[in-house]
């Protein structure tokens, strides 16, 4: 069979997994960035499928979803030890810094090994011990923290049921923690998950508590929860990073030598890049000066800061913090 012909027949098994396991299915376009094809090819590999398979239509707008109705079979749901590795370096690495999900994540890798049989189990065993042994998630540097897993089922449970969180809780800096009650309005995980919350009957902003210095995290008896057209994924690309503060219009410019880089790169979810000269302009709107400034050390001098002049100050601040590490050396 030619490369060509493999190619194709892994492109049409990826779509029936994603097919199947998509409640509210794919769009053509959805289908054609899964598998990195144009949408003429999508379209071909569509009825192919369409061939085997009751592929359902669901009216989405303008626009059309496909989904395989019925379960194509156990087959196709099982997961491969490619799958099941990735999964397990997740748990692995989650397990080593610390993330609050981790131990769900495990659990869920134990149900996963659990749902093969005696024959399946062996033949996944014996291709996991080679793909676990060498492949890691690294952990970055960061923080160590220590996050009870019963407080985040706590927050989950608040969340499903509509109710408020209440709990004790410590500031950086503070000797004993003070009683908050907030609505829940999203958990951020990482190295720190954090949970963003807002005071009951106020018209604050959301703030950020990290789970880590949260005590006695408990389900509110107060009903709480955040307005349907809330969206998380908007209030996070308000900010470079954690940090909230007053947005400032970004403006970046990468010098040549970091230009083939910085094509691929993601500073900020809804920034812009233009072509200037033998540079590039990068432009996007969001707070969080002090994780600007820190990242931008990560590019060895090839962005220069073109606004605004409050970044600068800033950078001008982080640069003098920095050489203070150099400052007892002859």
């Amino acid at each position: 069979m030619t490369q060509r012909r493999l190619t194709k027949l892994d492109n049409i098994l990826t779509l029936i997994h994603a097919l199947a396991g998509n409640i509210e299915g794919l769009t053509l376009d959805e289908m054609a960035d899964l598998i990195l094809v144009d949408r003429r090819t999508v379209e071909r590999l569509r009825n192919v499928i369409l061939i085997h398979f009751d592929l359902e239509e669901i009216a989405d707008g303008r626009r059309k979803r496909f989904r395989i109705s019925d379960s194509p079979g156990p087959a196709y749901a099982r997961p491969n030890a490619r799958e099941v590795a990735a999964l397990e370096a997740v748990v692995d690495a989650g397990q080593r810094d610390g993330t609050a999900n981790a131990r769900a994540l495990a659990t869920l890798l134990s149900k996963i090994k659990l749902a093969f049989d005696s024959a399946g189990r062996r033949r996944l065993d014996n291709d996991l011990d080679l793909l676990t042994r060498l492949q890691r998630s690294r952990v970055p540097a960061g923080p160590i923290v220590d996050v009870s897993p019963e407080d985040l089922t706590e927050i989950q449970a608040a969340i499903l049921s509509g109710h408020c969180v209440e709990f004790d809780y410590r500031p950086d800096g503070a000797e004993t923690p003070s009683w908050r009650r907030v609505v829940p309005y999203g958990l951020m995980h990482g190295p720190v998950t954090y949970l963003l919350g807002k005071m009951p009957d106020r018209d604050d902003s959301p703030y950020t508590f990290r789970l880590d210095r949260m005590t006695n995290v408990r389900a509110s008896e107060v009903l709480g929860c955040p307005p349907e057209d809330w969206d998380l994924d908007a209030w996070l690309a308000d900010s470079f990073g954690i940090w909230r503060e007053d947005d400032h219009d970004i403006v970046l410019r990468v010098l040549a030598p970091s230009v083939p880089k910085a094509r691929s790169w993601r500073f900020h979810p809804a920034q812009t890049v233009v072509e200037d000269g033998e540079t590039l302009l990068v432009r996007f709107r969001a707070g969080g000066l002090r994780e600007i400034a820190d990242h931008l050390f990560t590019w060895g001098g090839n962005i220069v800061i073109e606004g605004p002049p409050a970044l600068r100050d800033v950078m001008r601040e982080r640069l003098t913090l920095a050489q203070s590490a150099l400052a007892s050396l002859p």
